[in-house]
């Protein structure tokens, strides 16, 4: 359930009951938020680097179990009468999708789930970190802790399995989040169709400020961002093509949806009991 809420339209008046209370972009409570999210970014991928790889995998697990609990529990909360609200309870919006797949990719490291958190999460979650249109509807301490414990987990869970585990996504991989990003996009639309919201803001702008300002009109800046995506998307994965070309670093899983170079500290505490670093590569989950 998203709680970026779109501003007052005549045509959605009976959608939902006004909102209590509003977090300003750029306030106390958001900048507090961001100086959060950077030092626990910095923590995490130190942790993740130098702690021994089973310890990891099972905090991260367990990190996953709870977050997929919690994405549960909000996403029940929403359907309550006294929270329903059909602009924001159906779980329709990218952030939705990412709340469950963050938890996925922590449990189960599948490749494909990592490629998708890697590039929502640092992109298209970034818009609603950077630039949060957070409105309250009844109880402002929660739906502010629910707010960013999805989106920092967005943030935090890429961070931490690509600088901190050694993910690094290919070209196929790639294209698989883009795929995956146009076929939620088709899923949006049509609850958006079946429905009259504006889930994803593909049917119309946020009321309040956004980095889609900077994209045009609607619905020009539907086009504009699917290329902007692509290039940026593009941008995120050469680098690590190129690292992992001049370093060798082997295909990690099914698919030759990412590489996998594990931190050189993960490597040496795990080597009395496996064979060598390359074998971690290619096989540790």
């Amino acid at each position: 359930m998203h709680l970026e809420r779109p501003g007052p339209d005549p045509d959605d008046a009976l959608l939902a009951a006004p909102a209590i209370g509003h977090m300003p972009a750029y306030g106390n409570a958001h900048l507090a938020m961001l100086v959060l999210l950077a030092l626990a970014a910095v923590v995490l991928v130190r942790w993740a680097r130098r702690t021994e790889p089973a310890a990891t995998d099972r905090a991260l697990r367990l990190a996953g179990w709870a977050l997929l609990a919690n994405s549960a529990a909000w996403t029940a909360w929403g359907f309550t009468p006294w929270a329903w609200n059909l602009e924001e309870s159906l779980p329709l919006h990218y952030s939705d999708a990412l709340r469950f797949l963050v938890p996925i990719a922590l449990i189960t490291q599948a490749r494909w789930v990592v490629v998708v958190t890697w590039f929502w999460g640092l992109t298209l979650n970034m818009q609603s970190v950077l630039t949060p249109d957070l409105n309250y509807f009844v109880w402002v301490p929660l739906e502010f802790a629910e707010y960013w414990i999805a989106h920092g987990a967005g943030v935090l869970a890429p961070v931490v399995l690509v600088w901190g585990l050694g993910y690094r996504p290919t070209w196929r991989g790639y294209g698989i989040a883009y795929a995956a990003t146009l076929l939620w996009a088709g899923i949006a639309v049509t609850g958006n169709a079946l429905t009259g919201a504006n889930y994803g803001y593909l049917n119309r702008a946020p009321a309040g400020p956004s980095i889609l300002d900077l994209l045009g009109p609607w619905p020009q800046y539907l086009l504009v961002e699917a290329v902007l995506i692509a290039a940026v998307w593009a941008a995120m994965t050469l680098p690590w093509v190129l690292i992992d070309r001049r370093a060798g670093t082997p295909l990690s899983g099914r698919g030759g949806l990412v590489r996998r170079s594990v931190p050189a500290q993960a490597s040496s505490s795990s080597s009395a009991s496996r064979s060598g670093p390359s074998e971690v590569v290619t096989t540790r989950r």
